[in-house]
């Protein structure tokens, strides 16, 4: 049997919970994105527009995108940020509340089922070896000419 790459099992796993986010977001009429973008959003003081797409690791359009939709649906408004004239805020509407407290649920029945398969043991390492990767990734030691790094 072939040896799976780091990618494979990487893109593999991330599909599965994709579409496992999916099918659950359906459930309500929503979607996996919609789901992190209200989760993603601060319930109180709501969150600018510029941050969001960071957060969620999103291009714009995309995110233009997601926002227009959530804003059909009535889960979200937007606002003037006062401290940037030309800046947005994003707020949750009571039904997008409800919707985020929805999504945080999914997000945390998962958590809570691979908790109760994995030990902590091996969860902080896959924790570990997920942290190197994005540090692997955000100092750009990949495809650089310098020397590998050892653990």
């Amino acid at each position: 049997m072939r040896e799976k790459t780091i990618d494979y099992a990487l893109r593999a796993t991330w599909m599965a919970v994709a579409k496992m986010y999916n099918e659950e977001a359906g459930k309500k009429g929503s979607t996996m994105a919609t789901g992190f973008a209200l989760i993603s959003i601060d319930p109180e003081n709501g969150t600018p527009s510029t941050s969001l797409g960071p957060k969620m690791g999103m291009e714009a359009t995309s995110l233009s995108r997601t926002l227009k939709a959530m804003e059909e649906k009535g889960l979200i408004f937007r606002k003037k940020n006062p401290q940037d004239g030309r800046g947005v805020l994003i707020y949750l509407t009571p039904f997008g509340v409800e919707m985020r407290n929805f999504s945080k649920e999914v997000v945390f029945t998962f958590d809570n089922m691979v908790k109760q398969h994995v030990s902590k043991e091996k969860l902080d390492i896959f924790l570990e070896v997920f942290q190197t990767i994005n540090d692997l990734i955000s100092s750009k030691k990949i495809y650089s000419k310098q020397e590998s790094i050892t653990p």
